[in-house]
């Protein structure tokens, strides 16, 4: 059918259908029947002003059925009076309007748009219903531009893959000036409880009038608004990804309670209160005359309460509260919110008073309070100068109170845990929940609340983020101050807390050290982990003592046998030009005494003891216990006689060894000869042992003086053993300390003069082993020389700490870093070892040279204190 005039239809083929149906040049078509039923084989086209009528004026209760494959819509409009059921594949409207008018009747049925393939509209076209109203499809609904709206008392959209609210279009329900919006927010304006419809909503997302929602967008995959959404209470259901891009607003501002829980009270003749809701609202103040703002209302951790009013009736400025916005629900939780322009819950600030009236005796409006954003996610985007804002609106001139602030919560939807946690919100724009501003005296309104659910052990705060690093959460809960800091104690010096994903749990915290050169999990330096390895400080300390002694007495032992075994094994004849130093006196031993015939006696020869008796069983030998006077004074009076019962008791035969000798002389004389001459040989060989090798001359002045001068002359050399093994030690313990700064600062220290460093330990044992005086001296310089050269090394280790040491300390005051400061305080005794070493190494070097020249004294008579007469000689 085709009409480019006014045509009245009272009656629709059905076999067979219109194929196409066209209304072009401002041509009109009326069907004035309370119900019917338009089916179309094709397309309805309506171009260039052609309109469409359904029902009559007067008797908006009608309902009708429109179907077809397409319908086509340019500058043209379609009248519906009463309900309207259109299913078409292919919805196009281009500056056209559809317009159903349900006459405020609630007998009337909603209205229902069903585009299965495409609902667009362009070019300031709208879709405008004082009813509910659903629109329904499987593809894509799309509002282009500027002009573009679909508005009604409710709106339901659903079942989509994509809706797209283009930059200047509208989604609007309710309609600003209908009578029916107090009506609709009524509903939840006194109601203490959440409507079970907000928390667990359907899932088959139908129209239904008794649902609180006034817009809500089910069942659709994806949603981008770059224009504007508003509403008293949205929702957005069982949706995969909400988009609201820059310049996109979604909002439920001054669309909440005119009155409600939290209403800011009045005052006859003074500035009305603002309303409370988060927060509580600011009281208003006006002639002397302070109202009180609304009170606080609602659950924080579940908001679902529309904001209230405030305001001055008998002035007529009654404010409104914000509205409810609802992303999601708890079973089905919105997969991606991205949100880079706004969406706001607003209450409403007051407007001035009128001119007409007396601001003498007539105070200011309250503001309305923040209405509640509640969102159900499982991922946040806020992007740059993105707002979410529940804030309360401002007072009214003159003294009016500012509304308090609404409530924003975020219930996360399975908060991963451990090494699978996700960050859930990446927030880089503003997020208010601020009361408004008073007026004059008006007081301020109080803030309202951001909350999100509770986090599992190691998140924290609104959004669920890891504790800070250095602290730890092993409870569930969202304050920050369930972070608590890890103990100081465990962390080591040189180390840092490092990042966890998901957040630390347990006390124990996490740590890394400073640098790669210390080693975990002390964060020591090598040095410092062997000395750890071995128990501390301390005891390393006594285990490196006790094995430098160790390490020295086997060289003295050793020394002992290579060397100090031919020392004396004979006298030496004291040359006639040298002078004895008789502040140390010399005897000889007895063991030297048999060894030696009257012609090689020396000068100094006093006197020799003979024993009594005859060697026989009969008469042994014996000495008297009384010294001769020759020797009164160089002996010790009670010594000696021990000295005497020692000979005497090792020179009497025993009782058997002469009964033997009787026996044998009675039956065979000549074997008891034998026997004789063997006992009296072997008697002869005892005191000679004992004499020459078991006793230590302690009866003897000048030999107690010599024994005491020998084993000090064992003591030194053992020192001296200790002090260059000790020198060694030191050496690589400095080593290995340097080699923690770097393997530069090693090299340096160690090549700065190759190898000098380990040259004193040889040097001064091949001195100690040394035997001649010749030798002894050649050896005593190479060691001198060595020993000096290290000293170079030595200071330039010290150099180079100290420079390095103190650029790192500036580098630490400059940047104030946490690291470097802990290493820079830890590393303050660096010293130590260096200048230990530089120690060993002046102690040790004059008491080699006193030693050695000692230790080759060739001349008995010349043991001396001073080192000198062996270099003289």
């Amino acid at each position: 059918m085709s009409t480019q005039t006014d045509t009245l239809l009272l009656d629709f083929p059905t076999h067979p259908l219109w194929t196409n149906v066209f209304v072009e040049s401002h041509a009109k078509v009326v069907v004035p029947l309370r119900w019917s039923r338009v089916q179309v084989w094709g397309q309805i086209s309506l171009m260039y002003g052609g309109t469409l009528s359904f029902g009559l004026v007067n008797y908006p209760f009608s309902e009708f059925e429109l179907i077809a494959e397409e319908l086509l819509m340019s500058d043209s409009m379609v009248k519906v009076y009463g309900a309207l059921r259109l299913s078409v594949k292919v919805l196009l409207m281009w500056n056209s309007k559809l317009q159903i008018d349900g006459g405020q009747d609630p007998v009337v049925g909603s209205s229902l748009l069903e585009g299965s393939n495409l609902v667009a509209l362009r070019e300031g076209s709208v879709i405008s219903s004082n009813s509910n109203l659903g629109v329904h499809g499987q593809g894509l609904l799309k509002l282009y531009g500027l002009g573009d709206i679909i508005k009604a008392q409710r709106l339901f959209l659903s079942l989509f893959y994509n809706i797209h609210i283009g930059t200047g279009s509208t989604l609007q329900a309710p309609l600003k000036d209908s009578s029916k919006m107090e009506l609709i927010t009524n509903l939840l304006c006194e109601s203490p409880t959440c409507p079970e419809e907000l928390i667990h909503p359907s899932e088959d997302c139908n129209v239904n009038a008794t649902l609180s929602f006034t817009v809500q967008i089910c069942r659709v995959e994806d949603i981008v608004v770059d224009g504007l959404v508003k509403g008293s209470v949205i929702h957005f259901h069982l949706a995969r990804t909400v988009t609201i891009n820059p310049g996109g607003l979604v909002t439920s501002s001054e669309l909440g309670c005119r009155r409600g829980m939290g209403k800011g009270l009045i005052s006859s003749n003074g500035a009305g209160g603002g309303g409370g809701h988060g927060g509580k609202g600011g009281p208003g103040f006006f002639n002397g005359h302070l109202t009180e703002g609304g009170e606080e209302y609602g659950n924080a951790d579940l908001p679902c309460e529309l904001g209230s009013g405030g305001g001055n009736s008998t002035s007529g400025g009654t404010t409104t509260g914000g509205g409810l916005i609802v992303m999601g629900s708890m079973e089905h939780p919105l997969s991606r919110l991205e949100i880079f322009g706004s969406m706001r819950a607003d209450g409403e600030s007051s407007k001035s008073i009128m001119e007409s009236q007396n601001v003498d005796v007539m105070g200011g409006s309250g503001g309305g309070s923040g209405g509640s954003l509640l969102f159900f996610l499982q991922t946040l985007t806020l992007g740059n100068n993105s707002l979410l804002s529940s804030s309360g609106g401002h007072g009214g001139q003159p003294g009016g109170g500012g509304g308090g602030g609404g409530r924003v919560h975020f219930d996360w939807f399975n908060i991963a845990t451990g090494d699978e946690y996700v960050p859930m919100a990446a927030v880089n724009g503003t997020i208010l929940t601020r009361g408004g501003t008073g007026i004059d005296d008006g007081h301020d309104g109080k803030d309202g609340t951001l909350t999100g659910k509770e986090c599992p052990k190691g998140l924290f705060g609104v959004f669920c983020e890891e504790c800070p690093i250095g602290t730890y959460k092993d409870v569930n809960g969202s304050s920050e101050a369930l972070c608590i800091p890890c103990p100081p104690e465990e962390l080591p010096h040189r180390a840092a807390y490092t990042f966890v994903r998901g957040g630390v749990t347990k006390p124990s915290c996490p740590y890394e050290c400073i640098s790669d050169k210390y080693h975990m999990p002390h964060c020591y330096t090598p040095l410092e982990d062997l000395i750890y390895a071995l128990g501390g400080p301390w005891l390393f300390g006594l285990l490196l003592s006790g094995l430098l002694v160790l390490l020295a007495l086997v060289l003295s032992v050793a020394r002992m046998k290579f060397v100090g075994t031919d020392e004396f094994s004979g006298p030496t004849p004291t040359p006639h030009e040298s002078q004895i130093d008789h502040s140390f006196p010399f005897l000889e031993s007895l063991n030297e005494v048999l060894e030696t015939n009257r012609t090689e006696e020396s000068q100094s020869h006093v006197h020799r003891l003979y024993f009594m008796g005859s060697n026989t069983f009969n008469q042994p030998w014996h000495l008297p216990h009384s010294p001769p006077d020759e020797i009164t004074e160089l002996v010790y009076a009670d010594a000696f006689i021990k000295f005497v019962d020692e000979i005497n008791s090792l020179a009497a035969y025993q009782w058997w060894e002469g009964s033997v000798y009787s026996i044998l002389s009675l039956f065979a004389y000549p074997f008891a000869w034998s026997w004789q001459q063997w006992c009296r040989k072997k008697k002869f060989q005892q005191l000679r042992e004992f004499v020459r090798s078991e006793y230590d001359h302690a009866c003897l002045r000048s030999c107690r003086s010599r024994a005491l001068y020998e084993g000090l002359k064992d003591l030194v050399g053992l020192i001296i053993s200790i002090l260059l093994l000790g020198d060694f030690s030191l050496m690589l313990l400095t080593l290995l300390q340097f080699y923690s700064i770097s393997l530069g600062a090693f090299l340096v220290v160690l090549l700065i003069l190759p190898l000098a460093l380990l040259s004193p330990l040889p040097a001064g044992i091949n001195a100690l082993f040394s035997h001649g005086p010749r030798r002894s001296a050649g050896l005593a310089r190479v060691y001198a020389l060595w020993n000096v050269t290290s000293v170079v090394n030595v200071v330039v280790a010290l150099i180079y700490g100290s420079v390095h040491y103190k650029i790192q300390s500036t580098s630490d005051e400059g940047a104030q870093n946490f690291h470097a400061l802990n290493f820079s305080t830890e590393e303050s005794g660096w010293w130590l070892f260096p200048t230990t070493l530089l120690l060993c190494k002046c102690v040790q070097a004059p008491m080699v040279d006193w030693h050695i020249a000692n230790l080759e004294i060739q001349d008995r008579t010349l043991y001396s204190k001073d080192p000198a007469k062996f270099w003289e000689s």
